[in-house]
């Protein structure tokens, strides 16, 4: 009898599970052959020639706009992009690029490579690539600079309002993942981990054994700015530090077979070097996972300032005609039990935005130690530095590449001789205040935003002139006070100048250099690494 009732408990749960796949079965094919359908008759009926190409990427991305930021569509370009990122190999100029406008303008060029050798700076606008004009060209401009190995091309571009023509001569550009590493002091390794390809934990491992072949016995890994990769090589990084067959990351998904547990599966170079991990709010998804990690293990200080908060996994999926779907497959979990997701986008507010967890719901988890963590809202620092972190008015400058065309200028009109004797002096703080009030960069608070928004025009009439007036004059405070956030966030503004200026004018490998002695993150990572017992303290 007991034996028929669980028979026939089976057949329920299978009628029931195989009836919820028909269903979701028959409402997919019913959505296609709709889909379908409709882009036939839309292409062959619609009054002007339509392009079916645009018309499909459009439909594409309109339908993945309402999940999630990381899953994509991407197409064969996307798909070569998408490989060399992971790589770190191309064949081009050797320079990061800015594409925006019908502009392409130089950010950095890579030391030693073509653009550099050619004598292109940062902030060159290139006009035209042989034959063909930037302004004029509708796809990325960016891919013609890429090419065959030894392949020549002619670059026309603006520098201070002159124009120029150079050769460049494209080679193959390896993206190494470490960029730099070097010694603090005598017993003080410091090792710079930029992305997760797949040179990652080579590159680490093979900085780590030659610094420990130098005398250092204390390290400081710096994950900050680093938007993550591979999740493979995020846990043979951590390999390196922990003990082998201990568990890093698992994923859960509502596919069964994308639940992993991942462990370290090799056996490690030093289990027990002092070491802090440095992050910031743009340390993202594999640094979160190696940080979090090593957090929860109780095998790192962690310093710096929150981490961004990526919990979303993804998987490139191969689509048809050599395109791929980037999907989010399911969500990470450290050690503890951690998922650090920061934003809720199945969850979103009036304006259509993700969203944030809030700290009031962030659940509590243990480290190996016993140590209270959190979840939620990224990787929060055992010691947070308040240089690490940016305002939203210090973002703005930098992403709205305030900051980059001031030093553009600075670089043209002065001269720094080394980087160890550069000084950001205040006068120079307030030519760059006028630069930016004299410029057309306009930052909104979210007090503005919602001001804005709080009266339509035809409300403001209907309320009569004087609180028309007193509105008006309320948004014009509230404009003036920019000025006074250009002193109020002097010291990280400061901060992010000289960063750039020394990178200008000495590479990035100048300014890691300098960062060993002036960055306020590396200066406390170095003062605690030779406190002992403050830093076995801290893990207990």
């Amino acid at each position: 009898m007991k034996k028929k009732i669980i028979i026939c408990c089976a057949a329920v749960v299978l009628l029931f599970v195989g009836t919820s796949f028909k269903n979701d079965f028959f409402e997919i094919s019913k959505q296609i052959e709709i889909f379908t359908t409709l882009f036939k008759e839309l292409n062959m009926n619609y009054v002007d020639d339509t392009n079916p190409g645009e018309l499909m990427d459009t439909a594409i991305k309109s339908m993945l706009e309402d999940l999630d930021p990381y899953t994509n569509f991407l197409n064969e370009q996307d798909v070569a992009n998408y490989r060399i990122n992971q790589s770190g190999e191309y064949s081009g100029i050797g320079a990061s690029i800015r594409t925006f406008e019908n502009k392409l303008i130089i950010i950095e060029p890579y030391k030693g490579y073509p653009a550099d050798v050619a004598g292109l700076k940062a902030g060159d606008e290139i006009v035209k690539i042989d034959d063909i004009v930037i302004k004029d060209f509708n796809d990325n401009a960016g891919d013609l600079l890429k090419g065959a190995p030894n392949s020549t091309i002619q670059i026309t571009y603006k520098r201070q309002g002159e124009q120029f023509t150079t050769e460049v001569k494209r080679q193959g550009i390896e993206i190494d993942a470490v960029p730099f590493y070097g010694k603090i002091d005598e017993t003080t390794g410091y090792i710079v981990l930029e992305r997760f390809n797949n040179k990652a934990s080579k590159q680490v491992k093979e900085a780590l054994e030659d610094l420990k072949g130098q005398g250092v016995n204390k390290l400081v890994l710096d994950l900050r700015n680093n938007p993550g990769g591979l999740l493979r090589e995020a846990i043979d990084i951590c390999n390196l530090f922990v003990d082998k067959d201990e568990v890093i990351v698992t994923t859960q998904s509502k596919v069964k077979k994308f639940n992993q547990t991942y462990k370290t599966k090799k056996k490690p170079v030093d289990t027990e070097i002092p070491l802090v991990v440095l992050v910031n709010g743009r340390s993202a998804s594999a640094s979160e996972i190696v940080s979090g990690a090593l957090q929860d293990l109780d095998r790192a200080v962690v310093i710096g300032d929150r981490s961004f908060g990526k919990g979303l996994v993804q998987r490139p999926l191969k689509l048809s005609y050599g395109t791929q779907l980037k999907v989010t497959i399911s969500r990470y979990y450290t050690p503890s039990g951690r998922c650090i997701q920061a934003l809720d986008y199945w969850h979103r507010d009036a304006n259509n935005n993700a969203v944030r967890t809030q700290e009031k719901d962030f659940n509590a988890f243990q480290t190996k130690n016993g140590r209270t963590v959190y979840d939620g809202g990224g990787i929060m620092p055992d010691i947070q530095v308040a240089s690490a972190k940016n305002s939203d008015f210090t973002k703005s400058l930098i992403n709205d590449y305030v900051i980059f065309d001031y030093v553009n200028d600075y670089y043209y009109n002065n001269t720094v001789k080394s980087a160890a004797d550069f000084e950001f002096s205040d006068g120079d703080y307030n030519r760059f205040k006028r630069f930016v009030l004299k410029s057309d960069f306009n930052f909104e608070t979210e007090t503005e935003k919602k001001l804005k928004n709080l009266l339509t025009k035809n409300e403001l009439e209907a309320l009569g002139n004087d609180v028309k007036i007193s509105y008006q004059n309320l948004l014009s405070t509230l404009e003036n006070n920019k000025e006074q956030a250009l002193d109020t966030y002097k010291t990280e503004i400061r901060h992010a100048i000289e960063n750039d200026i020394i990178k200008h004018y000495f590479y990035k490998e100048g300014l890691y250099t300098y960062n060993l002695t002036h960055d306020e993150s590396v200066v406390i990572a170095t003062k605690l690494l030779k406190d002992s017992p403050k830093y076995n303290s801290i893990l207990q």
